[in-house]
């Protein structure tokens, strides 16, 4: 049961990643535009967008997911912190919120790997 529920939760975590990663590429130019009107330069979209795909997979297949989830965890809340800070809204509070749990559930991983069904631990 442990083996199952860690490849779930690597699941869970990673699909979130892979999805937003999608979106940003199918709403490139609104994306682009968010990011800029919060100060973030937008040619920087590329690279969250590899990172989100990226490293979403690998946490998903259990492939480098210390350094994975380590990525995404600080990138999370980097976006918390960017996007999320208007404390006055509810929602923008709720999203910060998430950000923050999101990010510790990756912690998790980054602390303590993948699990043993994972390429990670492919001997196991």
């Amino acid at each position: 049961m442990e083996k199952i529920t860690q490849v779930i939760a690597r699941m869970m975590l990673g699909h979130l990643f892979l999805i937003a990663g999608w979106q940003k590429i199918s709403g490139y130019e609104g994306t682009q535009g968010y990011m800029e009107s919060v100060g973030v330069p937008g040619i920087l979209l590329p690279l969250v967008i590899l990172l989100e795909l990226g490293a979403g997979l690998a946490i998903i297949i259990g492939w480098q997911t210390k350094l994975a989830a380590t990525a995404l965890a600080l990138f999370t809340i980097a976006s918390a912190v960017l996007f999320h800070h208007n404390f006055s809204d509810q929602m923008q509070t709720i999203m910060f919120m998430k950000n923050i749990a999101i990010s510790g559930g990756l912690m998790l991983l980054a602390v303590y790997g993948a699990g043993a069904c994972s390429l990670d631990n492919r001997s196991s």
